[in-house]
């Protein structure tokens, strides 16, 4: 097996932009996705599709998995226990409840079949820069085994022990996330009503003490209004919240920050904004404060 050569199954928003980054970097990348426009658009970037994961298995290659639901991953995990693979390694990079994943390692070890639980952190733009973080967990032996494909379209990799860890690494990040999002929207609203170019806000606070990464490439989008740019639509946050929020009660532990932080999103998502990058929060909170751009810049 070559560490060169990789396949993944999902190649949607992120997953496309993981298989781009990796084939500039000089993997052989194989892919499989059922969404007629998903895999037209993978065959252009130079993906070589498959019609099942089946055939990815018959290339003896590792497979990132990179799926919208828990149900996806499942069927996937099904197609894969038909297969002869023993020395398979599954690279899991969805954002699922543990609950889901677990189901999945167990039922892949069943197998012989060895499923890490690598989420990352990052959206399609930070992916395509070559700027995600994954949080690797699970078999020690089969992540060393990977490593240089985490590495070869991520900037940081992290292993964190233990199946499972990843995710946990996972939830702890997506709530800085959206709070860093939200607060971020909050500073750029505010700085238009008190008169300042969103621009110049973007251009002074980037970078310094204040910023946040988040700050950094939302707040750009924020202030050129460019929300038709997706990193990570309100789908995927939102879903999200639902594993984070069950996450947090299951250890009664508080997260009163998020849950306040979550409120721009539900509002974008009842203005219309359900399909733009999550930084058109922003706009949201520029209707609840009254915020007119084109009156402010006169």
């Amino acid at each position: 097996m070559s560490v060169k050569s990789v396949g993944i199954i999902g190649l949607g928003v992120l997953g496309s932009a993981i298989a781009e980054v990796l084939i500039a970097n000089g993997f052989d990348v194989c892919g499989c996705d059922p969404d007629p426009d998903n895999s037209s658009k993978a065959d252009a970037l130079g993906v070589q599709m498959v019609a099942s994961p089946g055939q990815m298995v018959d290339r003896s290659v590792p497979i990132i998995t990179c799926l919208p639901t828990p149900v996806a991953l499942h069927d996937v995990v099904a197609e894969l226990q038909k297969c002869d693979a023993p020395s398979l390694t599954v690279i899991e990079v969805s954002t699922f409840a543990l609950t889901d994943k677990e189901k999945a390692r167990q039922n892949l070890a069943d197998r012989s079949i060895t499923l890490l639980d690598c989420p990352l952190s990052g959206n399609r733009i930070m992916a395509l820069a070559g700027e995600l973080t994954a949080f690797a967990s699970g078999d020690k032996e089969a992540f060393d085994g990977i490593l240089p494909i985490l590495q070869g379209f991520c900037r940081d990799v992290h292993y964190v022990g233990a199946f499972g860890n990843g995710m946990k690494m996972k939830i702890c990040g997506n709530i800085l996330n959206l709070v860093h999002n939200s607060v971020a929207a909050e500073v750029m609203v505010l700085g238009m009503k008190s008169g300042l170019d969103p621009q110049i806000i973007h251009q002074v606070i980037s970078g310094s003490g204040s910023s946040s990464r988040m700050f950094d490439v939302r707040g750009g989008l924020m202030a050129t209004e460019d929300y038709t740019k997706e990193g990570m639509n309100f789908s995927i946050p939102l879903k999200d919240a639902r594993i984070i929020s069950e996450h947090a009660a299951s250890l009664h532990c508080p997260t009163p920050v998020y849950q306040a932080a979550l409120q721009p999103y539900y509002a974008a998502v009842a203005q219309g904004h359900h399909d733009e990058d999550a930084s058109a929060v922003c706009k949201a909170l520029e209707r609840a404060a009254n915020v007119d751009r084109k009156r402010i810049g006169k």
